[in-house]
C-alpha cells in the first residue's frame, strides 16, 4: 500500500547490490526446466521433502511446534489433529497444497487473502478469514521482561481499505510489467506485514503468499526448496531488515532496499542448494547407496523402507536393504522397531 503511493517504486535507485541479486536468481531461473528434465525423480524427492520443511519451519517460527512423528503422520495425512498446534500445521499443509497444484487459478485479492487465511485456521477453533477486529502492535520480549513495540500496522477500521489497495495496486503493476517481478514480490509482502490484516496468523499468510507470488512469476524454487526453512535459519535478519524497512512506513518515508536484499538473498540462498542438491545427485547418479543415504538426510523422525521407495522410486528392496545394512555398520542409522513394520532411525550426529 505506502510502498505503491505516489509513484515511490517508478522512481526506485536501485542499488548495484540488489541489480546483481536479481541478475544471479535470474540465471539460475533459466535453468528450471533443464533441472526438470535431467533429473525429475530427484524433484519429486525434493518436493516432499520441501512440503515437510515449510511447514514445519513456517510454523516453529512462531512457536508452534510437535513431535516429529506426529508431524509427519500429518504431513502424510494419516491422522485428525489432536490440538491446536497441530491444526495450525494441518491448515498449513493445506494451504501450501493449494498453492502447489493451483496457483494459476490464484487471484491475488482481499476475497482470496481471507479465504487462504480462513483456510489456515479449518481444523483449529480460531476463527480465520476475518480482518483484525481489533488494533494490533508487533512487538517482542527483552531478556529483562520489558516489552518492545517494533511496529504499530494499520488500525483495525483501516485495515479492509489499506489491503484493498494493496491488492489493486499490485494489480496494476503487475499488469504494467514496469517493476521487476522480484521487487514486486518483496514490496507486496512488506506492505502486508506492515497492514498485518488478521488478528493472527499474518506471518504465515505473508510466506504462503510469497510463494504463490513467485509462482506467478515463473520462480519456483520453492517448490523444491524450503524457503521457510531459509527464513528459520536467518529469522534474526528477517526481523531486523523488517523493521529498518517498515519505520517510517506510514508516511511514505520508508527504505525498501534492506528488506528487498534480505528477501532476494532468501530466494537465491534457495537456488543455490537447488543447483546443488540437482547437482550432487547428477554426479552420482550410479550410487544408489548414495542417494538412498541422501534421501534419509532429509527424514523428519525414523523412517521405513516404504518412505526410502517412494523418494528413490528406481531403487530396488534388496538395494535398498543392503544400503541399510552399510549405514548401520557404519553407525549412521539404528534398527528402532524389526519384523514387516521395521523402522530406522538416524544416529545423533551422524547426518
Amino acid at each position: 500500500m505506502m510502498s505503491f503511493r505516489d509513484g515511490k517504486l517508478s522512481k526506485l535507485n536501485v542499488p548495484m547490490g540488489i541489480v546483481r541479486l536479481i541478475g544471479e536468481i535470474n540465471q539460475y531461473k533459466g535453468k528450471q526446466e533443464m533441472y526438470r528434465q535431467q533429473s525429475p525423480q530427484v524433484l519429486d524427492a525434493l518436493k516432499q521433502v520441501a512440503v515437510i520443511q515449510s511447514t514445519e519451519s513456517s510454523n516453529a517460527i512462531e512457536g508452534i511446534t510437535i513431535q516429529a512423528k506426529r508431524l509427519k503422520q500429518l504431513m502424510e495425512d494419516k491422522t485428525s489433529p489432536r490440538n491446536r498446534s497441530e491444526g495450525e500445521i494441518a491448515g498449513y499443509r493445506d494451504v501450501l497444497a493449494t498453492i502447489h497444484a493451483s496457483y494459476n487459478n490464484i487471484s491475488i485479492t482481499p476475497g482470496v487473502v481471507r479465504q487462504l487465511h480462513r483456510d489456515l485456521y479449518k481444523f483449529t477453533s480460531a476463527q480465520g478469514g476475518t480482518w483484525k477486529p481489533t488494533d494490533n502492535a508487533i512487538g517482542e520480549i527483552k531478556s529483562d521482561g520489558s516489552q518492545f513495540v517494533r511496529f504499530n500496522p494499520v488500525p483495525a477500521y483501516l485495515t479492509p481499505g489499506a489491503m484493498e489497495e494493496l491488492c489493486e495496486s499490485y494489480k496494476r503493476e503487475f499488469d504494467a510489467q514496469q517493476i521487476d517481478p522480484l521487487i514486486l514480490t518483496g514490496v507486496f509482502v512488506l506492505d502486508f506485514l506492515c497492514i498485518h490484516p488478521f488478528f493472527d496468523g499474518n506471518g504465515r499468510m505473508a510466506r504462503l503468499l510469497t510463494l504463490l507470488l513467485l509462482y506467478k512469476f515463473d520462480y519456483e524454487v520453492g517448490r523444491y526448496i524450503s524457503l521457510e526453512k531459509l527464513i528459520e535459519k536467518t529469522k534474526e535478519s528477517y526481523y531486523d531488515t523488517l523493521y529498518v524497512s517498515s519505520q517510517s512506513w506510514h508516511e511514505g518515508k520508508h527504505i525498501l532496499f534492506p528488506w528487498l536484499e534480505y528477501f532476494l538473498s532468501i530466494i537465491l540462498a534457495a537456488y543455490c542448494e537447488f543447483g546443488e542438491r540437482v547437482g550432487e545427485v547428477a554426479s552420482y547418479k550410479g550410487s544408489k547407496s548414495q542417494r538412498i543415504k541422501e534421501a534419509i538426510n532429509h527424514f523428519i523422525g525414523d523412517f521405513t523402507i516404504a518412505d526410502i521407495e517412494r523418494v528413490c522410486p528406481d531403487i530396488s528392496r534388496p538395494t535398498i536393504y543392503r544400503a541399510l545394512k552399510e549405514l548401520k555398520e557404519e553407525g549412521l542409522i539404528k534398527v528402532i522397531e524389526v519384523g514387516r513394520n521395521a523402522r530406522w532411525s538416524i544416529q545423533k550426529g551422524a547426518s
